[in-house]
């Protein structure tokens, strides 16, 4: 293990690898990560499939396995197959942790992030498909994906919640959860083992609202630079703290063994070069969180990350930070539901593209 990765765990951060593809599972490159750098569990999305299955070659046995299907079909196999092998790996850490890590994230197709009900039924059948307990279903966090969230968890399905940007959106993802854990138990679902992360997006708010304060620019304006996306994640903590302590239905769903849904950070990897390639792992170090990281930002992090808490006693500061953002007319439930709109169309884009590559990988293999 580094120093600073094993630093940043013993703060209480998760690490995951926001990653993951056939040659990383097979070269054992993943399990390698695990050993070296403290890698406790995986996300995946439709971005990162796209990348996977662009590559020509390691999906090529499968795919000539599976023969002439349908694209939807083979698209289905190739993924719950990388998700499933994936799973096995971090079972051991999942057991170890009584499943609050060893967690393996896959989203249900982005073209359904606003339909409740067809976003529901996927999610069972990816559940169902991946057959691990240990696995974690991708929802995002819309308007019409949060009933579907309450009813994915009511079944005893562990769910990762996906592309939350505000504040706002985020009391009400938490609220989808407490209500979705309260009606598990109503069904008689044992509590223990259904595992819930929120995905508070981070670098994306810099990179949005950065190009509004270099619009403005006053020096003012240019000493907030940087400043917005640390702030809107470090009050999301704080609102976590105050839900899940304050709300009466949760003290009760505890005591019968139920686990807080966690924040998880996404959205690390340091989109402007000025700042430090690990700023949103280190500024962001806190107890129960999670920290899903592109490789490039885990090894800046192995190589020179801090790992120490940052989080406690940071409210009032990260308050007048967003305060001082609205002096300066910047409208930021505007920049946050234009991300998430962004979010939705940017993976219904990766998915258009996985299409069109697992179908010439078809037509490859079967000549």
């Amino acid at each position: 293990m580094t120093e600073a990765t094993q630093r940043t765990s013993d703060s209480g951060v998760s690490i995951w690898l926001d990653d993951l593809s056939r040659t990383r599972i097979e070269s054992g490159n993943l399990q390698e990560l695990i050993a070296d750098k403290n890698v406790v569990g995986v996300t995946t999305n439709p971005s990162i499939f796209q990348k996977a299955l662009s590559q020509v070659g390691p999906y090529d046995a499968q795919l000539k396995e599976l023969g002439k299907v349908d694209v939807e079909t083979a698209i289905r196999e190739l993924t719950t197959t990388d998700v499933r092998n994936a799973t096995d790996i971090f079972r051991e850490i999942a057991e170890k942790t009584d499943f609050v890590d060893g967690r393996v994230s896959i989203e249900v197709d982005p073209r359904l992030a606003h339909e409740t009900e067809a976003t529901e039924k996927q999610a069972v059948e990816l559940w169902e498909k991946v057959n691990r307990p240990n696995a974690m279903i991708k929802i995002p966090a819309t308007l019409e994906g949060l009933p579907a969230i309450t009813a994915t968890l009511a079944k005893g399905i562990s769910v990762n919640v996906t592309l939350i940007f505000s504040l706002e959106r985020y009391e009400q993802v938490i609220d989808a959860f407490i209500e979705g854990i309260a009606q598990a138990d109503a069904n008689g679902h044992d509590l223990k083992h259904i595992g819930s992360v929120a995905s508070f997006f981070v670098s994306r708010v810099d990179t949005a609202v950065d190009k509004q304060l270099e619009e403005i620019g006053t020096d003012e304006a240019k000493a907030l630079e940087g400043k917005a996306a640390i702030a809107n994640a470090r009050i999301a903590y704080e609102l976590f703290e105050k839900k899940f302590a304050e709300d009466p239905r949760w003290a009760a769903l505890e005591a019968k063994g139920a686990k807080k849904q966690r924040p998880l950070w996404a959205s690390t990897g340091t989109k402007n070069p000025a700042y430090s390639d690990c700023v949103y792992v280190d500024e962001l170090v806190a107890p129960f969180v999670v920290n899903t990281m592109p490789e490039k930002t885990l090894n800046a992090l192995a190589d020179h990350g801090n790992g120490a808490p940052t989080i406690k006693g940071t409210y009032e500061e990260s308050h007048a930070i967003m305060n001082k953002l609205a002096d300066l007319g910047i409208d930021f439930k505007a920049v946050t539901d234009k991300l998430e709109a962004d979010g939705v169309a940017a993976f219904i884009k990766s998915w258009d593209s996985v299409l069109a590559d697992v179908q010439a990988g078809i037509d490859r293999v079967n000549g």
